[in-house]
């Protein structure tokens, strides 16, 4: 447990310290590391019930134990359906329902060639993760939530869906992304299930070390930026909390932009 997070942590009857249980179950993919677990540790904060699930078996482990999630941690591809489907299962058997859905699962992907010297592999890694891992999140976490009378449905894009941008594959599976999100909210708004998405801007994760790392290359994103700053994963879990919960019980089909006013430019 981090010394970091005091408000995860409450004194019951015996005067031991315990986990907060809240009412509502959320499965955050991609909570290894990064956006996903800065909105993982801001719902726990809010006393709800967390499962987070990546790739990365290290970084869900770690992370895991940071934040107390002793068996609601695991290891999971998104792209893979039978996974997917099995995830669904435990949480619905360990946990008896599901309310909220943060498809934060994503690779990035730097490769600014031409779409004529793209791979098709890399086109594909791209959208199998960051699209098809949405859709089929989405795709087995609905008739759990249609089973507990509604849910809502987090998916965090990107700025990048929403401008022309040189990294072709990443745009198009965030656009995608974008698109889906918006169907599943018309598409389920009678069975009172919500969908929304979140476009962050530049946000200082270990996602885009590689640019960080560079003085050159995090200049021209500062520069481009109004607010002349990098985001951090609490910006982003601030909008997914508030998204996820009852309080934007009106709020569906919404693309929120989270990216310091780059797109306002």
């Amino acid at each position: 447990m981090s010394e970091a997070d005091p408000y995860m942590l409450v004194l019951n009857l015996e005067g031991k310290m315990s986990v907060g249980n809240g009412q509502k179950v959320v499965l955050v993919t991609g909570g290894g590391q990064g956006i996903g677990k800065g909105i993982a540790q801001k719902l726990l904060n809010e006393w709800m019930k967390v499962v987070i699930v990546d790739l990365d078996g290290e970084a869900v482990a770690e992370t895991s134990e940071e934040l107390g999630l002793s068996g609601a941690a695991f290891e999971v591809d998104v792209a893979d359906e039978r996974s997917v489907a099995d995830l669904m299962g435990r949480i619905n058997s360990s946990m008896g329902r599901l309310d909220a859905l943060i498809n934060n699962a994503g690779i990035a992907a730097h490769h600014v060639a031409a779409p004529e010297r793209l791979e098709l592999s890399d086109w594909n890694r791209v959208i199998a993760t960051n699209l098809t891992g949405v859709f089929l999140c989405c795709k087995h976490a609905i008739p759990e939530m249609v089973k507990a009378g509604g849910g809502a449905i987090v998916s965090t894009a990107s700025a990048a869906g929403l401008i022309g941008s040189n990294f072709h594959a990443y745009s198009a599976s965030k656009g995608g992304m974008i698109a889906l999100s918006r169907s599943i909210a018309t598409t389920y708004a009678a069975q009172n299930i919500r969908s929304n998405v979140i476009c962050p801007g530049f946000i200082d994760t270990p996602m885009v070390a590689e640019i960080s790392s560079s003085p050159r290359l995090l200049q021209a994103y500062l520069d481009s930026t109004p607010l002349h700053r990098a985001g951090k994963p609490l910006d982003i879990a601030y909008m997914a909390l508030y998204l996820a919960s009852d309080e934007a019980a009106f709020v569906t089909g919404g693309v929120f932009v989270v990216d310091g006013g780059v797109t306002a430019r």
